[in-house]
């Protein structure tokens, strides 16, 4: 897929087929997402798949989302690893380019997925459930599969979200 139509095609799925996604589809997104810039080339996120149904069934509960993450075949956390963390802010806006690419690779695979952040709510029974080291920090949730139904969204007209243009 080139890459402009894979930007402009993309959307958010929350409604997914019962078929299992294979390992290596993820680990290429994943891959994808390795790949976001980010300061110092320090590269702060840290990912967990989680496939295993009774798994996402416990991060369900954990907020009003849980149908997508019931129906979604994989979940993917991310996750801030304080540890190389060196300016916070930054750090965070690196996480949220590797999310992009995470979901355009998963596009560019014929998959569908949505960004999920309500569920920060109970960041740290995120971080107990999954497990992870005390230095990481919970940032978003990816539910993803097949798409069961097209996504769809608008934007605003260009000239409503330039603000001024200096030649």
């Amino acid at each position: 897929m080139e890459c402009l139509e894979a930007i402009f095609t993309r959307r958010s799925i929350r409604h997914f087929l019962d078929k299992p996604v294979e390992k290596e589809k993820i680990k290429k997104a994943i891959e994808a997402a390795h790949w976001a810039p980010s300061g110092k080339n320090n590269q702060p996120w840290r990912f967990v798949v989680v496939k295993n149904k009774d798994l996402r069934e416990k991060l369900a509960e954990l907020t009003i989302s849980g149908r997508i993450i019931r129906e979604a075949p994989v979940a993917i956390a991310v996750f801030l690893d304080k540890n190389v963390s060196y300016h916070r802010e930054k750090d965070i806006q690196a996480i949220g380019a590797s999310i992009e690419n995470l979901l355009l690779a998963l596009h560019c695979q014929g998959l569908g997925a949505v960004w999920l952040g309500e569920i920060l709510k109970n960041r740290e029974k995120v971080e107990k459930l999954l497990k992870v080291p005390d230095s990481w920090e919970f940032m978003a949730l990816i539910s993803l599969g097949y798409p069961a139904k097209e996504g769809r969204s608008s934007r605003r007209p260009l000239n409503e979200v330039i603000g001024n243009w200096f030649d």
